[in-house]
């Protein structure tokens, strides 16, 4: 299982900071992650950002056990 840390909407939508969520790419264990969550977290994560182990990842990504996946907000600029 992989540790999903949820950030700002993200954990709003969830209803949870962290979880752990089977899968062995990003992709997988997100869409696990809307199975879980729902709708509303779906539409979230369609406008977040998300890195694994601090460093920003594609949906391809491998994960595994030990590592961390971070739903990050949107960011905007002033």
């Amino acid at each position: 299982m992989t540790r999903v840390l949820l950030l700002g909407p993200a954990r709003e939508a969830a209803g949870v900071r962290n979880d752990e969520i089977d899968g062995e790419t990003v992709s997988a264990v997100l869409e696990g992650a809307v199975l879980r969550y729902g709708p509303d977290f779906a539409k979230v994560l369609a406008v977040s950002l998300v890195w694994v182990n601090g460093e920003e990842a594609t949906l391809s990504h491998a994960v595994g056990p030990y590592d961390e996946i971070a739903v990050l907000p949107p960011v905007s600029g002033g």
